[in-house]
């Protein structure tokens, strides 16, 4: 069963996302803050690995980018596998940011296809 680490403040969003991939048979954990998340990431790489990372940019108690540093200094082969999403303009992000520079970002709102896309890409599930 591919597993999904699943980081979002907004309920609304990790509600919607967790019954897309539990119907699609995948197991999700979630963390609704950055603390959360950085429990879950400094469990790696002693617990099961995520074939998925998808984190909100901002995120209250730690950033998205601060998840994606601590991911690359735990375990660094989970990188390509991580996904931010954020609701800020990714066409016109500076360069040097996390978001110009992280090839995985997805825009909200986003579609479900635009996700499955993105899902297959990364994983090939």
């Amino acid at each position: 069963m591919p597993r999904l680490f699943l980081i979002d403040d907004e309920s609304g969003i990790r509600l919607a996302l967790r019954r897309w991939f539990e119907r699609r048979g995948w197991e999700v954990v979630e963390a609704a803050d950055g603390e959360a998340a950085l429990v879950l990431v400094e469990a790696l790489p002693s617990a099961p690995i995520p074939d998925l990372i998808i984190c909100d940019l901002n995120l209250p108690k730690a950033t998205g980018e601060t998840i994606l540093a601590r991911v690359a200094d735990r375990v660094p082969a989970l990188v390509p596998r991580f996904v931010l999403t954020t609701g800020e303009d990714v066409a016109n992000a500076e360069p040097g940011t996390v978001l110009h520079d992280h090839p995985l970002v997805l825009q909200k709102p986003f579609d479900f296809t635009v996700l499955q896309a993105l899902v297959q890409q990364v994983t090939g599930l």
